[in-house]
């Protein structure tokens, strides 16, 4: 029978289609060629794209030329304009400002044809102690509220170009999605004074098991109780930690392991799926009027990773329920059980 199952921090509920089950097998996936020969993220066009902002550089190396592991450039084309004000008005009923904000692309290694389970774990933690920089380099910025780091791999995730890279957004108002979470963690914490994801983590590593993909020293990596989708996968720290930009060496190199880890995993059970994967962590903090006083204690970043198996149709879209053909257990089990 089909199950429904409630998220216990946004309270969404999801359908486990149980009577749909799909195993691996039965997910299509189309390989997608890579051509490298017009791509302007590859090691030597350094001139066709906009001036670095930041980059991991081998020792000798100039700014803007090649000798680059990771490089970050503005994106090209910007869904938000670095210059001007926000300037917020009233139109009619409705809201609205200027698109202020800043959009970034990380170009995660200079070879084209890796991807980034392809990148050695030194090599992704650089990758994540770079998204750490840019986190920390952009709060001084003070129009801005949030930043949201996520990364489309895949024509059919979203991404325009194959080269191995993930995108910076930081806006100046905290999205809708990021304030439920928020919410949903204010509440659990006001009547258990506790985090909530802390508690799920204990939950899940040391009650259950049963929807456990990893664990390393700082990780764990699990299929979420109420699954949005077939074998989404969470990565959590499991020092409560409120934000990204927090993590230190020895966990970004931790991070780097079991991220290559769900990644191979992924590859090798579903046969290498477009995937979108997005690190969602609190907004900016700066201390105002009704400032929010627990948010260190009650919010705890993590990193949601999502193949792309499925469609969302006028069922999900209609009435904000998702429907999942594979039970997160079956997905985790797995997932624990390929060898990579």
């Amino acid at each position: 029978m089909p199950e429904l199952r409630k998220d216990p921090v946004l309270g969404r509920w999801v359908i486990i289609a149980t009577e749909r089950a799909k195993r691996p097998s039965d997910f299509e996936v189309t390989r997608e060629q890579s051509e490298s020969a017009s791509c302007v993220f590859c090691e030597g066009r350094e001139s066709e794209t906009p001036p670095e902002v930041y980059a991991v550089r081998r020792e000798g190396t100039g700014t803007d030329g090649p000798g680059w592991d990771v490089r970050v450039i503005p994106n090209k084309y910007p869904a938000l304009e670095t210059t001007g004000e926000l300037n917020r008005e009233g139109v009619g009923l409705c809201d609205m400002a200027n698109g202020i904000g800043v959009h970034e692309v990380i170009v995660e290694t200079p070879d084209h044809h890796r991807a980034m389970a392809d990148l050695s774990v030194a090599h992704i933690a650089e990758v994540m102690r770079t998204y750490r920089q840019r986190i920390i380099d952009l709060q001084e910025d003070r129009r801005l509220k949030y930043v949201l780091i996520f990364k489309n791999q895949g024509r059919s995730a979203g991404a325009s170009l194959q080269h191995a890279h993930s995108q910076l957004i930081a806006t100046p108002i905290t999205p809708k999605r990021v304030k439920e979470k928020l919410d949903g963690a204010k509440r659990y914490f006001d009547y258990k004074h506790r985090c909530v994801f802390c508690d799920y983590i204990k939950q899940e590593t040391e009650l259950f098991g049963e929807r456990l993909v990893a664990e390393t020293a700082h990780f764990v990596s699990l299929s979420p109780f109420a699954a949005r989708f077939p074998f989404e996968t969470w990565i959590l720290p499991k020092r409560h930690m409120l934000d990204f930009a927090l993590i230190e060496d020895d966990e970004a190199a931790d991070l780097g392991q079991i991220l290559k880890l769900v990644l191979l995993k992924l590859r090798e059970a579903l046969n290498d799926p477009p995937f979108n994967y997005v690190v969602h962590m609190a907004p900016y903090r700066r201390p105002r009027g009704g400032y929010w006083t627990t948010i260190e204690e009650d919010y705890h970043w993590h990193v949601e990773l999502i193949p792309r198996l499925t469609q969302v149709a006028g069922f999900e879209w209609g009435s904000g329920f998702y429907i999942n053909p594979t039970a997160p257990e079956v997905a985790a089990e797995t997932l624990r059980n390929t060898q990579v």
